[in-house]
Formats: C-alpha cells, structure tokens, sequence
C-alpha cells in the first residue's frame, strides 16, 4: 500500500497523519486545543472519555470535509451515546454552568414543569385557567421565601412571549427600583395601549415601596394601562396600599412540602447531569463512573430547608461543586457534616414574628406543655429576643392564669428579668421552664374578661361619664372636707359604683 493511502487529512486543521494516529490528533485538536506535535513522539491510546465504539471511529474517519464547528457538533453528539456505566474513569461534566445559580437555571418554563402550589394551579383551577389562555389578572403573589413567586412570574414572562401582538412584559424589584422607573414603564403601556398591547408589570418585593409610592400605580391599574404582578413575603394588608389591594386578587402560596422540593432537587439533580440512585453500602458503586446522589440525600436536603426551594437547589449546587471532580456517589454522611439546618423561616418585623410568638400563648392558654416549649424553642432557635418572649409570658400570667396561681405572675417577671440578666444563650431554659409552668398552671381568665366588660361599659356609655361619688372622693383640704368630700350624706346609700351603674357585676 503507497504512503498516500496510509494516511488521511484532519478535518479541523487539515494536516495529514497516519490513519493509525488520526483519532488521536483529532480528539486533542478539537477538545484539548493542543499544538500540534510529531505524532511518531506522542502515540497513546485516547482519553477514555473520547473512547467510542469503531463504528463511530469509521463514521468520524468517513465523514466528508466541512467546518470546524459542525464537525464538534457532530462528534459532540456522537460522545453524548457514551455510556455512563464504562469501567473508565470520567470526569464529571455538568449540563449547566455553575456561575448563575442553579434555582435560576432551573426555574419552570411552563405551567406543566411547575411543581406544587395544587390549591391555586392544579387542574381545572380558575388561576391556571386563566393563564393558559393568557387572560392574565391582576395580582399580588404572597407567600414565604422560595414557594414559587419568581417561578411563577417566569411563566407569566413566557405566556408573554407566546403573545408577542396582545402582550409585553416587564420586570422591577421595588428593592431598587423607583418611581421613575414605573413612570417609564408606564408610559411606554400607554403607547402599546394604542395597538391593541398590554403590559404585565411585575414587581418582585412590592412591599419595599412605600405607600406613596405605590400609588403611583394606582391610576394605570384602575384604567387598565398595565397588569400589576406583586410579589411579597409581607402581609399584604399590612404592606400594600389598601385602595391598589382592592383591585389585584392576592394569591396566597404555602410553604413546600418535602416530597415536592424532593421532586424538584431530583428534576434538577437530572438536568444537572447527576445521577440519582438508590442506597449503596460504600460510598462507590461499582462500575459507577458518573457522579451519583442517592435518594435519601435528596430528600434529607429537601427537609432541612425549611420549604424553600431556592435554599435546597442552592445547597444541591455546593454539593454538586464540592463532589464535581469524580465518580463518587454522594450519601447523607457526606453531605450533612457541609449542610447543617441553619434556614429558618422568621422575620423579626414581619408575619412570622406575630405568628410564632401567637401560637405560644395558645398553646399556654390550652395547656399543652408540649406545644408551647414547641413555639417557644422554635422562636429561640430562629434568634427572636429573649425579653420579647419573656414580655409575652408576663401576659400570659396574668391574662389566662391570673388568680389561679398567683406564683405563675412572679415566675414570668422573674424570668423577664433574668433574661435581661443573662442574655442569649443562658436565657434559653428559663423560657422554657416559665413556658412549660405557666401550661402546667390552672387557668382561669376571670381578670382579663372582666377587664374587657369594664372597658365595653366605659366605652359605650353616651354622654359625659359618671361623676365620681362625694363619699368616695379624695379630700386632702378643709375646704374639700366642708364641701362633703369624702362624706356619706345623710339617707344617702354608701356605693363604690356611681349610681348609674350599681346593679353591674362584671364577673357575671
């Protein structure tokens, strides 16, 4: 055979080598971007990741000439039917980048790929009704961190895009945003009005804007110039302009359960370019040479984050970065010691706050011991301060145990003042002793409704309130005594109530 027919061209550099070494030449041309080199100087067998069946070797040597960039698209599909179970060692290559985070990358694109939320997007319910006949409302998203409100939003921008003649969309975050930017938007929907076109403004974090700012909203909501898309982790009838809160819908989305942010880490987990498996005895499976995670890991990350989706998918990138170099399988024991339950919900200012510290004292009132160390522990782990929670057991003292057990008042200002002695962490276990006392205690709500019937009385009697009694009164100076202060007169009856009200008994 002549020395022309041993040898062929390389279809990216177009050098000739030996039929033998072209394989070779051409996986380092196209992947490593090596110089090229004597190939007599550098025989070696092929990278096993660029090992690929000799059916494929005879199509790569067979294919015509052509660019560059198709010939890497085609080899780069021919290497993706390499199989992920091979003896070789592969080194890990994910399908998504790790420079934008993974909760992004992995946000839904349809209503189809949105997962939870059943109560206001299952089937055959009016929201989801709604958009997918992009007959978009107005509404304000609420909801805790990470339960889907940008995800939502995402969508909303998709159906959009699907209706390029009928609507625009246009996204603000009220946490940077100002009023100059929704004048601009605003002014350009007017425009769009013209040609048949509305604006879906979506603003993230709308309870950011003050009351006046929101206004500014007002006017372009109520006449139809822009569809208003509110997203808030605040109350909204705390947080939004009550006159913009009667014309938007406010949808209310729950925290995440684990088996739904388990489906979400898997579905990530995949388009990742990760394996999930089921539980192995060693940390390597055999013939394994993708990276792996196991099931249970899944869902012990889906547990510990507390309901919020972006903090699974954020600690399922670290594990995935911390573990990206090799084919190991990732367990619960390497991830928990990396990944410790540090994310609670709570906010000092907002909702939380008042719901936690709400449902202690219920649950003192109800006498369930357990509940109410529960609550108390759960606002003490999540940072609250101690003086606050102390403030609180004060009242629960003397509101719902009151004369009952007299001691249980002594205990809570004792412990409100030793937690102001003693600060965190000391003060931890004397909540929790007042707490689990006060459940203890028998109750008795006499003081505090019979407080509550005295205010009724003062407060809808009409008219000037009654004159205090002269027998009862203060008389300090002989010219008060001579006026009949503090002196019963004669055939008068001897009251401690004004007259008008001598037959009340608040404790009836």
């Amino acid at each position: 055979m002549s020395e022309l027919t041993k040898r062929t061209s390389c279809p990216i550099c177009n050098k000739d080598f030996p039929i033998e070494d072209i394989e070779n030449h051409a996986n380092r041309c196209i992947f490593l971007n090596c110089p090229d080199e004597d190939p007599q100087k550098r025989k070696r067998s092929p990278s096993p990741i660029f090992q690929v069946s000799q059916a494929k070797t005879s199509l790569l040597h067979k294919s015509p000439r052509h660019s560059s960039g198709k010939f890497i698209e085609r080899t780069e599909n021919l290497l993706e039917t390499v199989s992920c179970s091979s003896n070789s060692e592969v080194t890990f290559k994910p399908n998504l980048s790790f420079i934008v985070p993974l909760a992004k990358q992995v946000q839904p694109k349809s209503l189809n790929e949105f997962l939870g939320q059943n109560q206001i997007l299952g089937k055959d319910s009016v929201l989801r009704d709604l958009l997918e006949k992009a007959e978009i409302p107005n509404m304000i998203l609420w909801g805790p961190p990470g339960c889907g409100k940008t995800s939502l939003s995402g969508i909303i921008s998709e159906i959009c895009k699907s209706n390029p003649k009928k609507l625009r969309f246009a996204s603000l975050c009220a946490a940077s945003a100002g009023v100059k930017d929704v004048q601009n938007i605003i002014t350009v929907s007017q425009n769009e009005m013209k040609f048949g076109r509305k604006t879906v403004l979506f603003m993230d974090e709308i309870h950011a804007f003050n009351k006046r700012q929101q206004d500014t909203m007002l006017l372009s909501v109520e006449k139809g110039e822009i569809i208003l898309v509110g997203a808030t982790t605040e109350n909204p009838s705390f947080s939004i302009n009550s006159a913009l809160l009667s014309r938007c819908r406010v949808i209310v989305l729950d925290k995440l359960d684990s088996d739904t942010l388990y489906e979400i880490l898997k579905q990530a987990a995949i388009k990742f370019n990760l394996k999930v498996i089921k539980k192995v005895n060693s940390g390597k499976l055999s013939g394994q040479s993708c990276l792996s995670i196991e099931n249970e890991a899944l869902k012990w990350l889906a547990d510990v984050s507390d309901g919020d989706a972006r903090i699974a998918l954020n600690n399922l990138q670290l594990v995935i970065q911390h573990n990206k170099d090799g084919g190991d399988v990732i367990n619960i024991d390497d991830i928990k010691e990396g990944m410790k339950k540090s994310h609670m919900l709570y906010d000092r200012k907002g909702e939380e706050h008042y719901n936690l510290i709400s449902a202690m004292h219920k649950s003192i009132r109800g006498s369930d011991e357990n509940a109410a160390l529960y609550w108390t522990t759960r606002m003490i782990v999540s940072g609250e301060d101690p003086r606050f929670i102390a403030r609180r057991l004060v009242r629960a003292a003397s509101e719902d145990i009151g004369n009952a057990d007299p001691n249980a008042l002594q205990l809570a200002v004792s412990t409100m003042q030793g937690c102001q002695l003693l600060g965190m962490p000391e003060a931890d276990v004397l909540l929790a002793q007042c707490a689990i006392y006060l459940a203890r205690a028998p109750k008795s709500r006499e003081a505090d409704t019979a407080l509550a019937r005295a205010k009724a009385l003062i407060t809808d009697h009409k008219g000037p309130q009654p004159a205090v009694p002269m027998h009862i009164r203060n008389a300090p100076t002989k010219l008060m005594k001579e006026l009949g202060y503090s002196k019963l007169q004669k055939g008068a009856e001897f009251l401690f109530m004004p007259p008008e009200y001598k037959q009340v008994d608040f404790f009836k």
